[in-house]
């Protein structure tokens, strides 16, 4: 070989330098491609593909095959899987569609309620069947199929928080779940005296024989039903959750006796 024909030895180092951050390079750009999500979070796309929905147990991820740049899960869920705009938890204003189920929508706010216990029943049930009109079978038949899933699914959760929050008992308990204390139903008071008075009442149920003697014994209940709810809300309301328990642990018998009362009437 000449002289001429030879690469200087630092021409060769450079050389083999830059093929290697070049391979490099690329290895990194296709790892961060192959480790990219699958799908976009922004409210519009740039395809008129229609979107793909996918239902996960907390979360609905709507998946297209146009690019934007990527948001929060927070930022799909509040948006139509359908027109793509910011929508409600139940149908969509702007085109109408029934959106799936987000379940990180308490009970209160699909009546439009505060989460207290305190709740007008005219204002609940007027919210109630406004809904259950919306979410009707006979309005959504002619919609997709994963639309009218959707609607019945809604309308199964609506009918949940309804019978939920109607009655003083369940809505006590499910403000202590979303405030995070379990409530045991079936845990028993050892209290003798209230153990007492619950004996006797009981006794005297049984023992009534017309129902004016039940309807006596079922008028008290309702008043001692009364004064724990009271109870019960001016402890949840200073977040006094052992002395809210006690309260529900009353409730919970004087209900039982109710029902045994409606049974025999």
């Amino acid at each position: 070989m000449g002289e001429e024909d030879r690469t200087p030895l630092s021409s060769f180092i450079r050389k083999t330098l830059a093929q290697s951050l070049s391979l490099q390079l690329l290895e990194e750009t296709t790892s961060q491609l192959q480790n990219q999500p699958h799908f976009s979070t922004a409210c519009s796309f740039n395809t008129n593909e229609p979107p793909r929905v996918f239902k996960t147990p907390k979360t609905n991820f709507t998946r297209n095959s146009g690019f934007s740049s990527l948001g929060s899960v927070e930022e799909i869920s509040s948006c139509c899987w359908n027109c793509k705009t910011r929508r409600p938890f139940l149908i969509c204003e702007s085109c109408g569609s029934v959106q799936p189920v987000d379940h990180s929508v308490d009970y209160f706010r699909i009546f439009g309620l505060d989460r207290r216990f305190d709740i007008e029943d005219g204002s609940l049930e007027g919210m109630y069947k406004n809904w259950q009109k919306k979410l009707h079978p006979d309005l959504v038949h002619t919609k997709s199929k994963e639309e009218r899933e959707y609607a019945a699914e809604q309308s199964a959760r609506v009918i949940d928080a309804y019978t939920t929050l109607r009655k003083p008992l369940s809505r006590a308990i499910y403000l202590m779940r979303l405030e995070g204390v379990e409530v045991d139903e079936e845990q028993t008071v050892s209290e003798p005296e209230l153990l007492g008075e619950i004996m006797e009442i009981r006794e005297a149920v049984d023992e009534a024989t017309d129902s004016q003697a039940l309807n006596k014994i079922q008028s008290q209940m309702e008043e001692k039903l009364r004064h724990w709810c009271n109870s019960f809300a001016n402890a949840f309301g200073s977040k006094s959750f052992d002395e809210a328990l006690k309260s529900i642990q009353r409730m919970t018998y004087y209900h039982r006796v109710n029902e045994e009362i409606v049974k025999k009437l």
